[in-house]
């Protein structure tokens, strides 16, 4: 570099003196930063030839240019990746490509604790109950609209609660008179046995088994003297002056000629048909 010679560009006298060639021309240090030097992509000053450059795929940096383009952290010396023309260190180019949290809209990296559901995927941390706010973890959970709710949370605010103990009905159930209640408080109240899926009857606000109806509260034929239930075949009833009968109990006390839509006398406490009666 000290042969005899002149810079291409200011025909300064290059003997003795510091230089390059550039196509094969000597040119000095001087005019070949203003003439032939590369720009640094990072900053489009030109590259010194006293200053370090960095190239990669056709770009050139200084040094101290070589950064990464999210945080900033020098490239010089470590490994980097690129993503559209972007430099970046390892871990900001995982931010990039991960995946966003539909809660905190964060990148979920990589050997993050993390769940999916609907598409959508969040940290574990986001992942909340709407009502309560508390992370459902591996706890079931319900969805209503575009919302999350744990159970706790969804019966208190949308299940039907129990008649009877106030509690919400989170499966099965029984409905009686439009009202809800949970099969195993819908019971007898005499002997509170269960009474979702069997014969029963209701008396006064109340409801009852059919043996606890009859023992209790069914009014007594005045012809068999048992009780008169509504069940089965005495469903049909007589009443007459305070006393009542099955209908097929209603019959003439003398010729026992049923009654039934039929005129009768009273003779005491006895019901007779007509003949029976003029007799």
């Amino acid at each position: 570099m000290a042969e005899s010679s002149h810079c291409f560009y200011c025909r300064e006298d290059l003997g003795g003196k510091r230089f390059v060639r550039s196509e094969g021309r000597p040119v000095c240090i001087r005019c070949h930063t203003k003439f032939c030097a590369n720009s640094c992509a990072e900053c489009h000053r030109p590259i010194s030839v006293e200053t370090k450059e960095l190239s990669h795929k056709g770009r050139h940096w200084h040094e101290e240019c070589f950064r990464c383009c999210k945080c900033y952290k020098p490239l010089a010396k470590e490994p980097f990746s690129t993503k559209d023309d972007r430099i970046m260190c390892g871990k900001c180019c995982s931010r990039e490509d991960a995946p966003r949290c539909h809660g905190c809209y964060k990148p979920i990296l990589a050997g993050t604790e993390s769940m999916e559901y609907k598409g959508n995927a969040w940290h574990d941390d986001c992942f909340t109950c709407s009502n309560c706010k508390r992370p459902i973890g591996s706890q079931s959970f319900l969805s209503k609209g575009n919302d999350i709710y744990c159970s706790p949370c969804y019966d208190k605010k949308f299940a039907k609660h129990c008649v009877s103990c106030k509690k919400p009905i989170t499966s099965g159930g029984v409905n009686y008179q439009d009202q809800p209640w949970h099969g195993h408080c819908f019971v007898c109240s005499t002997c509170s046995k269960p009474l979702a899926g069997t014969s029963f009857t209701n008396h006064q606000d109340q409801v009852f088994c059919v043996e606890c109806y009859k023992n209790t509260v069914a009014k007594k034929c005045s012809g068999c003297h048992n009780p008169i239930t509504g069940f089965g075949k005495g469903v049909n009833v007589v009443n007459y002056e305070g006393s009542s009968w099955h209908e097929y109990c209603f019959n003439c006390k003398r010729c026992s000629l049923s009654l039934s839509n039929k005129r009768f006398v009273a003779n005491g406490k006895d019901i007779l048909c007509t003949d029976c009666g003029n007799k």
